[in-house]
């Protein structure tokens, strides 16, 4: 059974920990690889290199580094459809939607490719007397990712190719369900000319999480994952003196006014609902439907529910894929539980699911459950799977409140026909990220991704311009050249004149 190795200074790596962990083809339920899990040791290697690449990779030209940026954009779009199926078979989401995951990736690399203007400082001239002043963005040194399952090649794309144009040098610890693609690409930085130990993976658990966030010679952590993960991340990162951005869970959700086109909202609660298995931050979880608009959408979003196609995620016509693992396939049918138990009403069970041939796969079908209140477990917590929760309200007011009182605030979305409607609420909403007829509003790689709430840890969001300030610290420079009339002692506070 192949092994997916360490990779560090530029070469894969046997691992000497003695620890495995499995990768399953959640289609099947089949492990079809094992995959090293680091020691401290191992990490310290990873760091060490690291830290020496830093020493003349911080002091690379822009030219230098943007033309790597650049031939590494070119690789991996010449090779996306390969990446694609590594996350197909890895995490089950079907072709179409990986192929999407690395597009939307290789964009922030392209981002990272116009690093010779994102880095420019500023000048004043004559600040004081034949005095200037300036600044400088300068990298923060080795740094490092921990990155979750359901997005593997994208979200590692939204940190390292921004933290290697600043200059830094980059230890990614990707999840070990689906770890192929990350190795996959530093071989692809590699032959695009990127110097040995600039970057370097390290597969593991909490044990290399945990030496990541306490090792000295890492200056800053950038996590996306689960909140309680994030927070734990967000603590003991900030507590060892790091730069922490750690992004957290959601509970996205999406109101529909009465006066909304139900076929769209339809066809967008449904694609956002169960693309990807639902297995996406930014997914809709919850539809607040005001007035009548449920008795109106919900024999829509049916009908679709119907004929979408389950199934394995190399099979063209499949639609949506498996879920990761058993243990999340289970713990998603008990959400799915609790939801009909605590009186929500469940409309469609996917639970009953069977996908001919694939008994043993991680399916769990879409699932709508309504008629779901604020306090029921299903509406509080992140299911991270196809569950659709369906919340009734009277009026715009309510929905605004419901989405203000939880925990939680990535995303949300409105539709309407109405522009004033759809304007009050972009102003009001207390949310991260917001689409207006737009169900899943990521946004382009020159902006920036982030939730608030308990959806974010840190000040700043990933990648885009605050990917850049992330990566950079900010020297100021006032300069003077000799001058005899600006000569002798003065301890007064300096004044400008």
């Amino acid at each position: 059974m192949d092994t997916i190795r360490h990779w560090i200074n530029g070469a894969l790596v046997d691992s000497k920990s003695g620890r495995r962990g499995d990768v399953f083809n959640p289609a099947t339920g089949e492990v079809q690889k094992q995959v090293d899990l680091a020691s401290e040791p191992e990490v310290d290697t990873a760091v060490a290199a690291a830290k020496k690449a830093l020493e003349s990779w911080q002091h690379a030209s822009l030219a230098t580094r943007t033309r790597v940026l650049f031939a590494y954009r070119e690789l991996v779009n010449r090779h996306k459809d390969e990446i694609a199926r590594m996350l197909t078979l890895e995490h089950g989401k079907v072709l179409s939607d990986a192929q999407g995951e690395v597009q939307r990736g290789l964009e922030v690399v392209e981002y990272a490719c116009g690093l010779s203007d994102l880095l420019k400082g500023e000048i004043s001239e004559n600040v004081s007397t034949e005095v200037d002043s300036y600044s400088l963005r300068q990298p923060v040194g080795v740094v490092a990712g921990i990155t979750p399952f359901n997005f593997p090649a994208m979200v590692p794309m939204w940190m390292y190719p921004i933290a290697l144009a600043c200059g830094n040098t980059f230890v990614l610890k990707p999840s070990e369900r689906d770890p192929s693609v990350t190795a996959f690409c530093a071989e692809l930085l590699q032959k695009a000319g990127l110097p040995d130990g600039v970057f370097n993976v390290v597969h593991g658990d909490k044990v290399a999480v945990d030496r990541l966030l306490g090792h000295p010679d890492v200056g800053a952590v950038s996590f996306v994952g689960s909140t309680p993960i994030a927070k734990y991340i967000y603590e003991n990162g900030t507590k060892n003196g790091k730069r922490v951005q750690a992004l957290g869970g959601a509970k996205n959700h999406m109101v529909v006014l009465p006066d909304a086109d139900m076929d769209l909202a339809a066809d967008a609660a449904v694609g956002a609902g169960y693309g990807s298995a639902g297995e996406r931050c930014m997914a809709i979880a919850v539809l607040v439907t005001v007035g009548n608009a449920a008795d109106k959408l919900l024999p829509k979003i049916r009908e679709r529910i119907a004929a979408l196609k389950v199934g394995n995620g190399l099979d063209p016509a499949s639609q949506m894929g498996p879920l990761i693992t058993r243990q999340h396939m289970e713990k998603v049918s008990g959400y799915i539980a609790s939801g009909a138990q605590e009186g929500a009403e469940l409309i469609v069970d996917g639970r009953t699911l069977k996908v001919p041939g694939h008994e043993n796969g991680f399916f769990v079908g879409p699932t709508l459950l309504d008629r779901v209140r604020p306090g029921m477990t299903c509406y509080q917590e992140e299911i991270f799977g196809p569950v659709l929760s369906v919340v009734r309200v009277a009026t715009y007011e309510e929905a605004i409140r419901l989405i203000h009182e939880h925990h939680y605030g990535n995303g949300t979305a409105i539709f309407t026909n109405d522009g004033g409607a759809a304007r009050k609420f972009r102003h009001e909403i207390q949310i991260g990220m917001v689409g207006i007829n737009v169900p899943i509003p990521v946004p382009m790689s020159y902006y920036s991704f982030g939730g608030w709430k308990q959806s974010l840890f840190g000040d700043l969001h990933i990648y885009g311009p605050d990917g850049v300030r992330f990566y950079t610290r900010n020297k100021v420079v006032i300069e003077r050249w000799p001058d005899p009339r600006f000569r002798g002692v003065d301890l007064g506070f300096p004044q400008n004149r």
